[in-house]
């Protein structure tokens, strides 16, 4: 578990960070290119994360090969979802461009700001496609267990993103400065960067020769479209409905003034960060799980499930202690102006309280996706950040003096709910299949 975890861990630390460092870098040019940033982020990050969750179905798919000894298939596989995420990635750019400008001018944005999300959203659809085909590559990666290549992937890409951000933001060896818009244009072009590595160790490692991912192309077969989506595309709703959450309550905040908009950003942008360890505990879960389930080894994928979440909770409760000791300090590295720091520092607090709810219901989530069980999980998010997160959230924020603390309460009660109802969830599904394996040991004793 903990030799598939890690290397997983530092991947999703290293994605973000990409996120982090164009907030950062961003806030250090000035507070309205960290707003416009926050606000396309708060547009592009459900959009782009419930996409991506159509792709995560590839992990469970060739997890479950992989342990049914059907290697055969798994190219086959691989390659339909390399033609369904380009299909996806036209779509979506074609979508963005009659949808965007509509999108915008609705949040009553400052002229400044409104300008900055656009562009910085424009200049990251360039990158789009390969950031699709890239997430492809990437379940198929992990689904074998080779979670260090993504690893590495990332660790490579970091420091280009982070200098192409240095250069383009602040106007480097040359180049004019463009702010916030810049982080964009730097996020496009690792997109393509990291798509290539992967390429190439797909196509020149040993270790992934035998799958001959690229050694025939495929015609494209709808049926398997139809089964990758039918797995993905409730992923992908359960994502894009627990990340679009957040940035509806980002983009509730602009109705505030530009400081609220920012340290609202500082604080969830921060929050995210730590949220990576549940999610790649999340992420492992689906390939061991899978695995097992594929393997009809039962008894191990339970046991998975309890280790994956004893290790989130005991690491949430070290990510909290941290937040609580240096909130000061987080929200200094993300702007210099005190009136944001200091609201930042309000906002972190109750972040402590979104870790002890994810350490719960992200590994949930993995070990349901290993068991392909995901129609539940995108119902019960509907249910607790739609129904019950946001409206209450939206009537203490507007109604009460709580002010913008308001939303915040609403995504804690919230996610405390999507842990309780998962949790549910997953005792139903193991006792299921408790059920089927004593049954099939009983007919083999026969």
């Amino acid at each position: 578990m903990f030799a598939i975890l890690w290397p997983i861990l530092v991947a999703q630390v290293t994605m973000f960070s990409m996120s982090f460092f164009d907030t950062v870098m961003s806030g250090q040019a000035s507070t309205p290119d960290l707003a416009g940033v926050a606000i396309g982020s708060s547009v592009w990050v459900p959009i782009g994360a419930g996409i991506g969750g159509i792709f995560v179905a590839v992990t469970p798919i060739v997890a479950q090969l992989i342990g049914a000894r059907h290697k055969k298939d798994i190219a086959f596989q691989v390659m339909q979802g390399i033609y369904l995420a380009l299909l996806i990635s036209i779509l979506v750019i074609a979508g963005g461009a009659f949808a965007l400008d509509p999108i915008l001018s609705l949040m009553g944005l400052e002229d400044n700001v409104l300008r900055i999300s656009r562009s910085y959203l424009l200049a990251l659809a360039c990158g789009i496609p390969a950031l699709f085909v890239y997430q492809v590559l990437r379940a198929f990666i992990d689904a074998l267990g080779k979670t260090r290549v993504t690893m590495m992937i990332a660790v490579l890409s970091l420091p280009i993103n982070v200098s192409l951000n240095y250069v383009l933001i602040f106007g480097k060896i040359g180049f004019p400065a463009l702010g916030g818009v810049g982080a964009g244009v730097a996020s496009a072009l690792t997109y393509w960067f990291m798509l290539l590595i992967t390429l190439t160790i797909i196509l020149r490692q040993e270790s992934f020769t035998p799958y001959q991912v690229f050694r025939h192309w495929y015609c494209i077969s709808l049926k398997e479209w139809k089964e990758q989506l039918k797995i993905g595309l409730p992923i992908g709703f359960a994502i894009f409905v627990e990340t679009s959450i957040f940035a509806v309550v980002a983009l509730l905040m602009s109705t505030f003034n530009t400081v609220t908009i920012a340290a609202h950003q500082v604080a969830m942008n921060f929050a995210t960060l730590l949220y990576m360890v549940p999610l790649s505990i999340s992420s492992a879960l689906t390939i061991v799980v899978g695995f097992e389930v594929g393997a009809k080894r039962h008894r191990d994928a339970r046991q998975y499930s309890y280790l994956g979440m004893g290790m989130s909770i005991g690491m949430a409760c070290i990510c909290a202690s941290v937040l609580l000791l240096f909130s000061e300090q987080v929200a200094s590295l993300y702007s210099r102006e005190v009136a944001v720091i200091q609201m930042a520092q309000h906002f972190l607090i109750f972040a402590l309280f979104f870790q002890l709810s994810d350490a719960i219901a992200a590994p949930i989530q993995g070990a349901l996706r290993g068991y392909k069980d995901v129609n539940v999980t995108f119902l019960m998010a509907c249910i607790s950040y739609w129904v019950i997160g946001l409206p209450s959230g939206y009537y203490m924020a507007s109604y009460t003096t709580l002010g913008a603390t308001g939303y915040w309460i609403g995504l804690v009660l919230g996610l405390a709910v999507s842990a309780i109802g998962l949790l549910g969830r997953l005792l139903v599904v193991q006792s299921r299949h408790k059920t089927l394996e004593a049954a099939s040991s009983e007919k083999k004793r026969i």
